[in-house]
């Protein structure tokens, strides 16, 4: 994949998402950053579960894509080098919307996978 995505934003991408719904809010706030967003207003765009998307708007906020007061959500990366990692994921994601969405859809099944090796069985 490596070709199409380059390994360093493979290695962001995975660092820093946990779902396709935290990407697309990240992009959505991007594209509009002058808008001030809530909740709300971003699980109507996203058509998400609010819960979904207040965890993911939660989990940007921690990593320094967003902003937050009162909860009123803005795009504003803390620094230019994570501005320019966006920049390139948003390009990457619009040319390659499928490679983009399997890297972190592996990501959530490596993490069930080893879960699942922790579950006590009865057949064992």
């Amino acid at each position: 994949m490596s070709e199409i995505i380059p390994d360093d934003l493979q290695n962001f991408i995975l660092a820093h998402f946990d779902s396709i719904a935290q990407l697309e809010a990240l992009l959505l706030l991007r594209a509009n950053p002058r808008d001030e967003w809530d909740v709300d207003r971003i699980t109507a765009r996203l058509y998400t579960d609010p819960r979904e998307v207040a965890a993911a708007l939660t989990r940007l906020c921690e990593d320094g894509f967003l902003a937050c007061a009162n909860g009123i959500y803005r795009y504003q990366c803390r620094d230019r080098e994570l501005q320019g990692q966006v920049d390139r994921l948003a390009e990457a994601y619009a040319k390659h919307l499928i490679p983009v969405t399997n890297l972190i859809h592996s990501k959530l099944r490596r993490i069930r996978q080893f879960a699942d090796a922790f579950k006590f069985r009865k057949d064992r």
